[in-house]
C-alpha cells in the first residue's frame, strides 16, 4: 500500500472511530460495538502493523481509550501480530494520558513476546510515570531496561534519581546512582543534589562524602556551593547539627565551598538548641571562610526544581533564602509565588509578603496565579488581604490591573467588595469596560442575584459601554434556566439588533429554555436564525435542540424538524439522538416512519445512523428497543 493511501485510510478509520465514540458512555471511550463499525469499513483486508501504528499516531494519540481499543481489536484479527511499531504508538498514547495500568499490561506483553522497543518508548513511559507520581513503577520500568541507560539519556535518569529520593525510595535511588556512575552517565545538580539532600537524613557521614567524591571523580558538572548547601540543610533537618558543622571544612576541601547561607543554616540550628558557643564558632568560621551566595546559581536551581514539578523542594530552598534575607531575583519570587500557591497557599503568601517588604511587586501573571489558587483553596480572606496590600502600594493603576482584582473577587463570591472596586475605578476616572461588568454580572447570576444583575446591565449601557457576546450569553443562559424565557428571548433579539452574532451557547441556552416552557414556535424561529447565520453553527446547535424537544416529549416535532432540513445541516448525530429517545419512550411507529424517511432521502446517511446506534447501545437505558430499531434499519436498507 502506498504511503499516501495508507495515511488516508488511517485518517478515515480514526475519524469514524472518533465520530462513533461521541455516542458511547463515557464519550470517546472504546465500546465493543465499534468493532462492528470497523468490520463495515472493510479495513481488515488492509490491516498491517504500519496501518495500526498510523491510526494511533498521530490520529488517536489524545484518545487513549480508542487507541487501546483499536490496538486490542487488531490483535484479534486473523493472521495479525503486533510489532514494535504498534506497541510504540499505543504506549505513546497511553503515556501521554498517563494510563498506567494499561501501560503495565502492555509492557508485560512486550517482555513475554521478547519484542525490542526503542529507548524513546521507555523514556516517554518513565517520564509519564514520574509526572504521575508513580516513581516506584518508573524505577521498575527502568530496571528492566537499564542496559539502554545511555540511550534513555541522562535527563530522565537524573529526573528519576531526584523523584525517588523525594518520595523516600532511597534504596532504589541508590541503585540508580550506582548504575549512572558505573555507566558514566552525567549527574546534574538537580539529580545528585536532591538525592544527596534527602539521603543526609539517615546516611552515614562517611558515605555521603564518598558519594560526593565519586561524582567529582566522574567529571559530572555539579554546582559545588548549591550541593554544599543541600548537604548542610539535609543534616540540619535531621538534627545532625554537629555533623553539619564538621562537614563544612570537608566540603570546602572538595571544591564545594559553603556560602553564607550554608553557614547560617548551621548557626540557626545551633541557636535553636541554645548552644550559644557553637553559634559563635560557626559565625567566626563564616567570616573567615564563607563566600557570598551566587544568586544566579540558586535562581537556575529553583527553576530546574519547578520545571521537574519538585515544588516542595523549591519551596524549602526559597524559604532558606528569604529567612536569611539573602538576595533573590524578582523572577524567582514570582515563579515561587505562582507555583507554591498551587500546593501551599500559606507559604506562597510568605513569599508574597517578602516581596512587598522589599518594595517590589508581583507581575500581573503571578497575581493571577496566586489569586486563582487562593480561590481554589477557599482562602478568600487572604485574597482580600493581598488586594488591600497591593492597593496601598498603588499597584492598581489601570483598567487591566483593576479588572484582575474585580475578576477574582467575583470568583471568590465577594460581590459587595467587587462592586466597591467598580466605584473606585469610576472615582479615578477609569471607566469600567465590558470585562469588568461581565465579571460582576456573571457573579450576580451565579448567586441568583438577578435584580442586581439587571441593574448592572442598565448601568453598563447608560455609561456607554456596549455588551458583548459573553454579556448576552451570561444573561440569556440565566434567564432561560430560571424560566424567564421572555426576557431571554428579548435579549436575543436585542443582540441581533446591536450586531452581536450569537454563538452555539446562545442558541442552545435559549432553545433549551423555550422547549422547557413549551414555546415551540418561538424555538423554531430562533433555530431558523442559526440556519440563516451559518450552516456549521446550525449543525452544532441542532443536536441540543433535538434533545431538548425530545426531553419535553415533542417527538413528532423533532422528527419534522429533521425531515425539513437539508443534509448540510441535519447530520447523523441528530437522527441518532431522536431515534434513541424514541426507542427509550417505546415510540417505535414514529421511529420507523422517521427511518423510512431517512432511507428515501439519503441511504448513505441511514448506514451511518445504523452504525452509530450500534455504538450507542451501551449508553441506552433500554437495550432491546434500540436493537429492534437497528434490525428495522437493516431490513429497510437491506444491510442484513
Amino acid at each position: 500500500m502506498k504511503t499516501s493511501s495508507a495515511t488516508e485510510l488511517a485518517s478515515r478509520i480514526s475519524r469514524v472511530l472518533i465520530s462513533a465514540s461521541n455516542h458511547t458512555r463515557p464519550t470517546r471511550s472504546w465500546n465493543p460495538s465499534l468493532e462492528n463499525i470497523l468490520h463495515q469499513l472493510g479495513c481488515r483486508d488492509s490491516l498491517s502493523p504500519s496501518l495500526v501504528a498510523r491510526v494511533i499516531d498521530p490520529f488517536l494519540l489524545t484518545h487513549h481509550s480508542l487507541a487501546l481499543g483499536f490496538f486490542n481489536w487488531a490483535s484479534q484479527q486473523p493472521s495479525f501480530s503486533h510489532t514494535s511499531i504498534t506497541y510504540k504508538s499505543v504506549l505513546k498514547s497511553l503515556s501521554f494520558s498517563r494510563q498506567f495500568n494499561a501501560i503495565d499490561a502492555l509492557l508485560k506483553q512486550v517482555k513475554a513476546q521478547k519484542i525490542g522497543l526503542d529507548a524513546s518508548v521507555y523514556r516517554s513511559v518513565i517520564a509519564s510515570l514520574i509526572i504521575g507520581r508513580k516513581t516506584h513503577n518508573a524505577f521498575l520500568v527502568f530496571s528492566e531496561v537499564s542496559s539502554l541507560i545511555k540511550d534513555i539519556g541522562h535527563e530522565i535518569c537524573n529526573s528519576l534519581l531526584a523523584a525517588l529520593a523525594c518520595d523516600g525510595y532511597f534504596e532504589y535511588a541508590q541503585k540508580i546512582f550506582d548504575e549512572m556512575t558505573l555507566k558514566a552517565i552525567p549527574l546534574s545538580t538537580l539529580g545528585f543534589g536532591v538525592f544527596i539532600w534527602r539521603l543526609c537524613g539517615h546516611a552515614e557521614l562517611g558515605k555521603t562524602l564518598s558519594m560526593l567524591d565519586e561524582v567529582r571523580r566522574g567529571g559530572s558538572e555539579i554546582n559545588g556551593s548549591v550541593t554544599a548547601l543541600l548537604i548542610i540543610h539535609g543534616f540540619c533537618q535531621a538534627s545532625r547539627v554537629s555533623e553539619a558543622f564538621w562537614v563544612l571544612d570537608e566540603l570546602r576541601s572538595r571544591q564545594c565551598k559553603p556560602d553564607f547561607m550554608a553557614y547560617r543554616i548551621v548557626a540557626e540550628a545551633f541557636r535553636s538548641t541554645g548552644s550559644v558557643v557553637d553559634v559563635e564558632k560557626v559565625l567566626k568560621k563564616k567570616r573567615k571562610l564563607g563566600v557570598a551566595p551566587r544568586t544566579n546559581d540558586y535562581r537556575q536551581f529553583i527553576f530546574d526544581l519547578i520545571s521537574e514539578r519538585r515544588i516542595c523542594e523549591a519551596k524549602e530552598l526559597g524559604e532558606v533564602i528569604i529567612s536569611g534575607n539573602f538576595p533573590i531575583d524578582d523572577d524567582v519570587l514570582n515563579v515561587l509565588i505562582g507555583s507554591v500557591s498551587a500546593i501551599d497557599p500559606t507559604s506562597a503568601i510568605v513569599f508574597f509578603r517578602f516581596m512587598i517588604e522589599k518594595q517590589r511587586f508581583p507581575t500581573l501573571l503571578t497575581l493571577c496565579n496566586l489569586s486563582r489558587n487562593l480561590c481554589k483553596h477557599s482562602n478568600t480572606d487572604e485574597l482580600l488581604v493581598v488586594f488591600q496590600v497591593l492597593a496601598s502600594g498603588d499597584y492598581f493603576k489601570d483598567l487591566e490591573t483593576y479588572n484582575v482584582m474585580v475578576s477574582f473577587l467575583c470568583k471568590a463570591g465577594m460581590v459587595k467588595e467587587a462592586y466597591g472596586v467598580l466605584q473606585q475605578m469610576k472615582k479615578k476616572g477609569l471607566g469600567p469596560d465590558v470585562s469588568t461588568y461581565n465579571s460582576l454580572i456573571e457573579t450576580c447570576c451565579r448567586e441568583d442575584l438577578l435584580r442586581p444583575a439587571k441593574r448592572l446591565w442598565d448601568e453598563m449601557f447608560a455609561s456607554g459601554c456596549r455588551g458583548n457576546l459573553k454579556t448576552y450569553n451570561i444573561l440569556i443562559r440565566k434567564f432561560s434556566e430560571v424560566g424567564q424565557v421572555d426576557e431571554a428571548q428579548r435579549l436575543f433579539y436585542h443582540m441581533l439588533g446591536k450586531g452581536v452574532a450569537p454563538d452555539v451557547m446562545t442558541y442552545t441556552s435559549l432553545l433549551e429554555g423555550l422547549c422547557q416552557e413549551t414555546k415551540l414556535q418561538a424555538a423554531f424561529d430562533v433555530f431558523r436564525k442559526s440556519v440563516e447565520q451559518d450552516f456549521m453553527l446550525a449543525q452544532n446547535v441542532l443536536g441540543t435542540f433535538t434533545r431538548s424537544l425530545c426531553k419535553a416529549g415533542f417527538f413528532l416535532d423533532a422528527s419534522k424538524l429533521l425531515c425539513g432540513l437539508s443534509n448540510d445541516v441535519a447530520q447523523s448525530d441528530s437522527h441518532v439522538i431522536l431515534l434513541k429517545y424514541l426507542a427509550d419512550a417505546k415510540e417505535i411507529p414514529v421511529a420507523i416512519e422517521h427511518i423510512k424517511w431517512v432511507q428515501e432521502t439519503s441511504p448513505s446517511m441511514l448506514q451511518i445512523v445504523s452504525a452509530e446506534l450500534l455504538a450507542s447501545l451501551s449508553s441506552s437505558s433500554r437495550l432491546e428497543p434500540t436493537r429492534q430499531l437497528v434490525q428495522t434499519i437493516q431490513e429497510i436498507s437491506g444491510l442484513k
